[in-house]
């Protein structure tokens, strides 16, 4: 069938494109010029090219004469409409004080609590980062091939850098300083008669060249050039000498654990910064350690940190394929593998499982960001709540504004400006909050936390600006689209979407509460289960120092004294700190039939005479380290893990092979013991004999310690005359491994604290607003005979239902975050179900308690007040 040319109509999307961009004034003539060039368009060319004519001619139209204004043809006063806003929010304030300040305090509490821990995010992630080649900045580790594991070791031969530098063009420079761990140097610096207890540092001659300590005093190049070269801290500079001019050129004596020599001050660098995990007073030339330990410049010495500069753009995947194998014609010894990971990370990311990165901080950083998030969404649901039940009582405000001619986009206006408004004034009270308990929160984390609102203007207006829309979006885009007959006429005024919306809302920040009150219980019982569980030793009432300096004489000499105070039950000495738990050794062997039979590692802490009777150790076969038996370093004793591990019935007397360095004899076998935190598990373990160790380990008779502690330090002052005396309790040192689970312990108490508070203000609010909108309800019903119960139960009843769906989606949640947590640990606290039946049931005790005044007080109300007001 043929279609006429009448029957042939232009695009319809062009057409309404059209009638909704082009003023009133202009729409009829316009179109109906348009019409006729399109049916002329047709008797001269197709159809198709007729309409896009059209269409091409609809969007020359589009001028700035032709086209509406986006908000109206009518020119509207936005000062006068912002000023008439301001006034009618300020007066809503003033009306609704009730919502307000629940809403300003609990926005403004979450506010502040994200802040804190943002803040101490932030400066979590900028450690060691101020480096100025930072981004090409790398650490050297090793990974070392045990017969059963892999350990990984962020130390390594003092000759790698400089090597490595020569064999592979990717590395620009190379630094190397002494191992920090262990080879340290710390000691008295004296300049006349003033001594200064310092740390040091060694380092090659590059050292101020790679790494970012500015120096104030001094000449760059050679600095570090002679053995006779020290180079101070701003701040040990200023404390010896008044002020920096002086200190350089002077001559210091400094004693420590390696030498006790004379240096000349060559230079004055600015202090390490709080964001640095390396704090020390002095650098001098690494050739100083050689010097002191022949080992530290050889290849199979882990003597020292090695820290590469790399090309930009460097692959560090294929660079870690080369240099894996680099140690192998070193050393003669395939076991180890290097690689390299950027310096910064190291101390967020520090931890490593058979070889493999598994965490570190991060973990606790990555845990705070999600709490952060929590309480912020928590507070963020709570403001969107009340704002969304007081929004439902102005819809009779907006059908009157809309009959009068306000149009949509006035009253969206309108609705967002009251939230962001709300949404600044809780950001200016969070910010005075944070400023309040800031330096409360400095001393729970153990930081020097400090809030500069410049860094942080950008990130506070987006949190105003998202928070402000969120609140304000169901108001400024739901209520402002109704049309005034229907609002009027009460025909929309039983919503049921808004209510399902609070709801849901209500559910979430339970959820959340519960998920915390879970984590706070399996926190503190873990930290309670550290505390409490029996170690294997005795840790009462024993103190434990270290010698510091140089030592002339026999371990065994300071001892004696020692024993003659009749405070002392028992005394020793050690290498090393006994709850260290990293001392180890390797290169045990004992079945040579067995090929795997090679290189076995154990943790082996190196013990003088008499330390496993002071620290109440179980020997269960065997003996321990005897004086009458003249024992020496060729003499060991195992564990109960080691013995499994030997796979050896009758371990007394079994002969070690020790490779180069000869035999060991088994002498005896303790019980298992946690050596070191509970982060470990128990592995494998074997005391070396070492009786000249700086470590004392002493048991103080009961209701003696003052007396015995000031004697113990007369005779400390004796042999060690320049040094304070420094003396710990073991139980305050074992407290301390956890110090970091300490600290998530009590920042998530006051994180838990006020997330349930904040989401207690905001089911106040919503049973306060229930109990206003059901009124007249509640009149009638007592005028039917309702008793206080009956109605105190219906208007509990669905806040009760709303906190049990809350339990059902929080209980499985809590579980998978709290055992996530606890495989941090090697042993822990098993995950009971009264855990969770206790969250639950706090969280719907809460919700009773926040809703039980608002309800009691609507049960009371008479009801001819419920109906009047109605």
């Amino acid at each position: 069938m043929e279609v006429s040319q009448n029957d042939i109509l232009p695009p319809r999307w062009s057409l309404r494109l059209l009638r909704l961009f082009i003023r009133k004034q202009f729409l009829e003539e316009i179109e109906g010029d348009m019409e006729e060039v399109f049916m002329d368009d047709l008797d001269q060319h197709s159809i198709k090219k007729a309409k896009w004519n059209y269409i091409l001619g609809v969007f020359k139209l589009m001028r700035p004469s032709l086209t509406r204004l986006l908000s109206g043809s009518q020119k509207l006063n936005y000062l006068g409409m912002l000023q008439h806003n301001l006034l009618i929010t300020l007066r809503g304030f003033k009306r609704h004080k009730t919502s307000f300040f629940i809403n300003l305090i609990g926005l403004s509490t979450g506010l502040a609590a994200s802040l804190l821990i943002f803040l101490w995010v932030n400066d979590e992630r900028s450690v060691d980062t101020f480096h100025e080649n930072n981004d090409q900045l790398y650490w050297v580790f090793a990974n070392f091939q045990l017969p059963n594991s892999t350990a990984t070791w962020n130390y390594t031969s003092g000759l790698m850098g400089e090597s490595m530098k020569q064999d592979f063009p990717e590395v620009e420079e190379a630094v190397t300083i002494g191992n920090t761990g262990f080879f340290k140097p710390k000691g008295i610096v004296s300049n006349g008669e003033s001594n200064f207890e310092l740390d040091g540092l060694f380092a090659s001659k590059n050292f101020f060249d790679i790494l970012t300590y500015p120096l104030l005093i001094g000449n760059q190049e050679n600095i570090l050039e002679d053995n006779e070269s020290i180079v101070l801290s701003e701040t040990m500079a200023m404390a010896m000498f008044g002020n920096l001019e002086s200190a350089l050129g002077a001559t210091v004596e400094w004693e420590n654990q390696f030498f006790n020599k004379t240096f000349i001050i060559s230079g004055i660098f600015q202090s390490p910064p709080k964001n640095a995990t390396n704090q020390f007073d002095a650098v001098i030339n690494y050739d100083l350690l050689v010097q002191a330990d022949q080992w530290a410049a050889e290849w199979n010495g882990g003597y020292a940190q090695n820290f590469l500069v790399l090309q930009k753009g460097t692959n560090i995947e294929e660079f870690n394929a080369k240099i894996e194998n680099y140690m192998d014609d070193k050393i003669n010894n395939d076991r180890f593998t290097l690689f390299v990971q950027p310096y910064a990370k190291n101390y967020l990311y520090g931890e490593y499982d058979n070889g493999v990165q598994v965490g570190g901080r991060i973990e606790n950083v990555r845990l705070f960001t999600i709490i952060a998030i929590f309480i912020l969404l928590i507070a963020c649901i709570n403001f969107m709540n009340l704002s969304t039940a007081q929004a439902s009582k102005k819809m009779k405000e907006v059908g009157v504004k809309k009959t009068i001619g306000a149009n949509k986009g006035s009253l969206i206006f309108q609705f967002l400006g009251e939230s962001i408004l709300l949404t600044s004034l809780a950001v200016i009270v969070a910010i005075i909050l944070v400023n309040l308990f800031l330096p409360q929160f400095n001393e729970i984390t153990s930081k020097e936390l400090e809030i500069n609102i410049i860094d942080f203007i950008l990130p506070l207006i987006g949190i105003t600006l998202i928070t402000g829309f969120l609140a304000g979006s169901y108001p400024a885009f739901y209520l402002s689209g109704f049309k005034p007959v229907a609002v009027l006429k009460g025909k929309i005024s039983n919503l049921r979407g808004d209510e399902w919306i609070r709801k849901g809302l209500v559910i979430t920040q339970f959820v959340l509460s519960i998920i915390f009150i879970i984590g706070v219980i399996t926190i503190n019982r873990q930290i309670e289960f550290t505390q409490s569980k029996d170690l294997g030793y005795n840790r009462e009432n024993i103190v434990t120092f270290a010698r510091k300096g140089q030592i002339n004489e026999n371990a065994q000499v300071m001892l004696s004294e020692l024993q003659k105070i009749p405070g002392i039950e028992s005394i020793a000495n050690m290498a090393g700190d006994f709850l260290w738990g990293e001392d180890s050794g390797s290169g045990y062997s004992w079945d040579p039939s067995s090929k795997d039979d090679d290189n076995h590692l154990f943790k082996s802490p190196k013990i003088g005479y008499n330390i496993i009777e002071t620290l109440e150790i179980e020997v269960i076969e065997g003996r321990s380290f005897s004086k009458e038996f003249m024992d020496d370093e060729t003499k060991v004793i195992i564990n109960e893990s080691a013995v499994k591990l030997m796979g050896i019935k009758e371990p007394i007397g079994t002969i070690l092979d020790y490779g180069s360095g000869g035999t060991r004899e088994i002498i005896g076998v303790v019980k298992d013991f946690q050596y070191g935190s509970m982060h470990q598990q128990i592995e494998p373990l074997l005391f070396r004999f070492r009786d000249w160790g700086r470590n004392f380990v002493i048991k103080i008779q009961t209701g003696t310690e003052a007396v015995t502690l000031q004697q113990i330090e007369e005779i400390y002052t004796q042999f060690h005359p320049k040094y304070d005396f420094t003396p710990t309790y073991l139980q305050d040192d074992y407290m301390a491994l956890y110090s970091t689970e300490s600290k998530v312990a009590a920042l998530a108490n006051y994180m838990a604290l006020i997330a349930i508070l904040v989401s207690c203000l905001g089911l106040f609010g919503l049973a306060t607003f229930t109990a206003e909108r059901r009124s007249k309800e509640i009149g009638i019903r007592k005028i039917l005979g309702a008793s206080h119960m009956v109605i105190m139960k219906i208007l509990t009843g669905s806040f009760t239902k709303t906190v049990l769906i809350s339990v059902l989606f929080a209980l499985p949640l809590g579980y998978i975050l709290a055992n996530n947590w606890l495989n941090n640990f090697a042993y822990t606290i098993q995950l009971e179900w009264w855990i969770f039946a206790l969250a639950g049931l706090s969280a719907l005790l809460i919700a009773w308690i926040t809703v039980s005044f608002q309800t009691f007080k609507a049960a009371l109300v008479n009801p001819v007040e419920c109906l009047r007001n109605e």
